[in-house]
């Protein structure tokens, strides 16, 4: 069972991380393999819409996404952690995200499926405000990433009102319900 976290927040040791490393935790004490991916120590550039792009669901740009495709393929679960920017997404999660065109076009143009095994996928989001239209708004986006990638959205958890690079600290029930997340994706993919 392998289970890859990729953390979309630029601040390494921040709530997003935090939570996702309970969630990890969680994950391993039932005896899955995890591995964290920080995107913000990829170098990647955005979808450059190539008009040259293949129809195998491969994307042509050499960069740091080459080996996270792979991870992802390879995975049995996908949790994609990331803090709400301007109302959805951080910048480093939405240009990965969109670094999945080449997934989507070939799966649902080409009916070629690149990631043709089923995963779990789960969200984690965390934000300063109370606004659950913000939630929403990046909840939609990560859904379409995991219908591209045939990751079921099993998961999520949102934390508003989350504020201060530890904030998360002071929400026990939070990390608590990190950690059972990341326990129930480990047992419900069969690892025990």
């Amino acid at each position: 069972m392998k289970i890859i976290g990729i953390n979309g927040s630029p601040r390494v040791g921040g709530n997003t991380d935090i939570l996702l490393d309970k969630l990890l935790e969680g994950a391993k004490s039932k005896g899955a393999e995890v591995e964290k991916v920080i995107l913000n120590t990829l170098k990647f550039s955005p979808c450059q819409e190539c008009e040259n792009i293949r129809d195998d669901g491969t994307c042509i740009i050499e960069d740091d996404m080459q080996p996270l495709y792979k991870k992802i393929e390879d995975a049995d679960a996908i949790i994609l952690a990331s803090p709400i920017f301007f109302g959805s997404l951080s910048a480093q999660t939405k240009m990965m995200i969109d670094r999945f065109q080449c997934a989507w076009r070939a799966k649902y143009i080409f009916k070629k499926d690149t990631f043709n095994k089923k995963r779990n996928g789960a969200f984690i989001s965390v934000e300063a405000s109370r606004r659950q239209d913000f939630f929403d708004n990046a909840k939609a986006i990560v859904k379409n990433l995991f219908a591209a990638i045939n990751a079921d959205y099993e998961e999520e958890l949102f934390c508003s009102g989350v504020d201060g690079k530890e904030g998360i600290l002071k929400y026990p029930n939070a990390l608590k319900k990190a950690f059972e997340i990341g326990q129930g994706i480990a047992v419900e993919r069969g690892v025990i």
